[in-house]
């Protein structure tokens, strides 16, 4: 496996595939890198260089105590970047990847990074607070840190299904794709799944996004029952200069699989403009 080792001693893993211009990516929690496979086989046949890489505590990444936090998941992003040497970077995040990537750029600006897109994402503040009244209350993710506590494996499978829209009349999503889903999640440590929580409901974005000085391109289904459409990427928008804002009609939260086609196009469109 491919892996770099951070400063405080992780072993991060990640996939590199294909030659061209560089595409990273940011999975969405409680995933790993195998939720954009769709992704990286599409742009690499279409020449582009794809590394995705499984956030600390998800997938085959390690598994610590600590650093469980966006502070520490962007500067483990940067940390591999910066070992592969890449530069005129398009970096795609999806939910809490975009979180990952907005702090990414907040953190360690833009000097490797030419484009951004943000996929369902998580920015810039899922929390309901006085500042945000729009947001989520406390309480949803109270009880998710709840479910996920007295049995995750239920928990992950129940999710596949305002995930992907597959509770919505005339939806059509595989099991397989579910499964898929609770698999990688479960290659996770709960502990890392569990603090992650916190991290991607909890941190304000507000400031990373206005750092953003390069293209970027905001993905969102306008059924997205995971991450509420409004208090994302409308605001998103609003923090960002001269964003666009591509809403996916009947789009739930996993687009990259049930929008694979469309999402694939997009990005490909995006990355040659």
């Amino acid at each position: 496996m491919s892996t770099i080792t951070t400063k405080d001693g992780m072993e991060i893993f990640y996939k590199d595939w294909g030659s061209g211009k560089s595409v990273v990516f940011s999975h969405g929690w409680p995933l790993n890198a195998d939720a954009w496979e769709s992704q990286m086989v599409y742009l690499t046949a279409h020449g582009c260089r794809c590394i995705a890489h499984d956030r600390r505590g998800h997938g085959r990444s390690d598994q610590p105590w600590i650093g469980n936090d966006m502070e520490t998941y962007a500067d483990d992003l940067a940390e591999l970047i910066e070992k592969l040497d890449l530069s005129g970077i398009t970096l795609v995040g999806h939910s809490t990847g975009g979180g990952e990537v907005a702090r990414y750029i907040g953190r360690h600006g833009c000097d490797r990074v030419s484009r951004v897109v943000l996929v369902g994402s998580v920015s810039p503040l899922m929390l309901k607070t006085d500042n945000n009244p729009i947001g989520l209350p406390v309480a949803v993710f109270d009880d998710i840190r709840t479910a996920v506590a007295a049995d995750r494996s239920q928990f992950f499978k129940n999710l596949t299904a305002p995930f992907y829209g597959a509770n919505r009349p005339d939806a059509v999503v595989s099991q397989g794709v579910r499964d898929a889903f609770w698999f990688q999640a479960m290659q996770g440590g709960l502990q890392n799944q569990l603090a992650c929580i916190r991290a991607f409901s909890e941190t304000d974005f507000s400031d990373d996004l206005k750092k953003f000085e390069i293209p970027t391109l905001i993905i969102h289904g306008d059924d997205d029952q995971i991450v509420p459409i409004a208090a994302s990427a409308l605001a998103s928008a609003q923090f960002i200069k001269n964003a666009t804002l591509k809403i996916y009609p009947g789009g739930p939260h996993g687009l990259a699989d049930t929008h694979k086609a469309q999402l694939n196009n997009d990005l490909l469109a995006f990355i040659n403009a």
